[in-house]
């Protein structure tokens, strides 16, 4: 995302990469096709701009470990945030250090990265005795752009070692995996310098050698795009994963119910998440299933459809669930099909299950007596999913808020990487680089769909409870 010195979007660029499965439960990626797709990103941006740049900032995907050797060399792909192999180490890096949701704010989680590490170290130990450091996957991607290696707080906090009312590692949770400080990059805030780019990464990206914002996790970068940066601002990210993420003034931690306490990646501030592993997926996977290669039109089937009563309902787990569950057993589930269900019916139960996940996030994230002060009414929205008005429409009614949409949502996270760049180079004050985009549309919830959702709702949640011992046992 290339941006103006006003702070305008001028150009952007993309480059597919792929995920590997090799086992069921398991999510990996290569960390070298991370530099790779970003090398070709950046070249579909106009080479004149690129020799002006005068900043980089870096978002990405959290959680993942990328394992690498003395030489900087990576020792075995990546295991990514939505990977659930390492339930059990969860529990054991828990045991280890009884204090570990006191320090992190967060539930052991299989998606983070410290339980990865317990995994590989019982699985693959002649790895982790090679492992000389651990980075998150933007991380590397600025290790290959500025030979540093270093992390920003927001992105730090996802992986199970920070001390996140703090905002510096954790002695007591490193020591939990067998590691300690020498492994992990030197931690900075998102909107401070953390290196520059090296005459090789400047050569093969065609920019010059400038400062490189510290950055952030994509869901803090995704709200510093959208201007969520005050506290009791929101924003819901319909993407891949589906994140409802609201600031706040200081450590909130709510691990009992797996709601995500992590720093913000401005100073001084932090932020409650809520996170559902499958989301806008639900929509891409269910359209295959269909045959169906126009999501819009699928959509569009589906509204004309409607909603009834005795509608198809759908849980959309399909890679297991975080908030309000932390259950990796959980699946996906059709519920009340019958001989005359359409495939318009199935893509609305799918779009109905995203919203009413949501729904329990949002619960979540507001039941505690402390956030009284900080009422969450406005929701900002970001992600691919976001270009459907109709699943915009579902989710207000079942948020029973108005969804706000601003020009540039759907690229949250690469916005907001710009604009931490501005603020690392010193262009402008917070308030000025971080003013919210102008708004598009907002949608309010309609009152006949929310009262149709609620008791659906209450249907789609008790199915949950019903199935939940029989997911453990179909997974065993």
């Amino acid at each position: 995302m290339l941006l103006t010195g006003q702070g305008a979007i001028a150009a952007s660029g993309s480059a597919a990469l792929t995920v590997s499965r090799p086992a069921p439960g398991f999510s990996e990626q290569d960390p070298q096709a991370w530099w790779q797709a970003t090398v070709l990103a950046v070249a579909a941006l106009p080479a004149a701009d690129r020799a002006k740049v005068r900043a980089v900032g870096l978002a990405g995907q959290m959680h993942g470990a990328t394992l690498l050797d003395a030489q900087e060399r990576p020792l075995r792909p990546a295991i990514l945030w939505n990977d659930g192999r390492s339930a059990e180490e969860c529990l054991e890096l828990e045991r280890r250090e009884p204090s570990s949701r006191a320090i992190t704010g967060n539930i052991m989680m299989p998606g983070f990265t410290a339980p990865k590490l317990l995994w590989v170290a019982r699985h693959e130990p002649e790895v982790f005795r090679r492992t000389a450091s651990v980075l998150l996957p933007k991380d590397f991607v600025r290790l290959r752009l500025t030979g540093e290696k270093v992390s920003d707080m927001s992105d730090a906090a996802g992986t199970g070692w920070l001390d996140v009312g703090q905002r510096e590692w954790s002695d007591a949770m490193l020591a939990a995996t067998d590691l300690n400080r020498s492994h992990m990059p030197r931690l900075v805030e998102g909107s401070d310098p953390s290196g520059t780019v090296t005459a090789d990464a400047a050569a093969e990206l065609g920019i010059p050698r400038v400062v490189v914002a510290g950055g952030g996790g994509d869901n803090a970068a995704s709200a510093v795009g959208l201007g969520v940066v005050r506290p009791g601002q929101a924003f819901l990210s319909l993407g891949t994963s589906g994140v409802l993420f609201v600031v706040t003034d200081r450590f909130r931690p709510n691990p009992e119910r797996a709601a995500h306490a992590f720093c913000h990646c401005l100073p001084g501030r932090w932020h409650q998440m809520s996170v559902m592993l499958s989301a806008a997926s639900t929509l891409d996977w269910v359209a295959q299933l269909l045959g169906a290669t126009d999501l819009p039109q699928l959509v569009a089937a589906a509204e004309a459809q409607g909603l009834s009563r005795h509608s198809t309902l759908f849980l959309p787990y399909l890679t297991g669930e975080r908030t309000p569950h932390n259950d990796p057993n959980s699946r996906g589930v059709f519920f009340g099909l019958r001989p005359d269900t359409t495939a318009a019916e199935l893509a609305g139960a799918v779009l109905e299950g995203v919203a009413f996940a949501f729904a329990d996030g949002l619960d979540v994230l507001t039941e505690k007596s402390d956030q009284a002060d900080q009422p969450v009414d406005d929701i900002s929205v970001t992600g691919g999913g976001a270009r459907l008005p109709y699943w915009g429409r579902l989710i207000a009614a079942a948020l029973r808020r108005p969804l706000t949409y601003r020009a540039g949502g759907e690229v949250g996270a690469a916005l907001g990487a710009a604009r931490l760049a501005r603020l690392a180079a010193g262009e402008g004050s917070e308030e000025e680089v971080c003013a919210a985009p102008p708004v598009e549309r907002v949608v309010q919830p309609d009152t006949a769909l929310s009262a149709l959702l609620a008791s659906r709702r209450r249907t789609f949640q008790r199915l949950y409870r019903d199935l939940k011992n029989t997911f453990v046992e179909f997974c065993s």
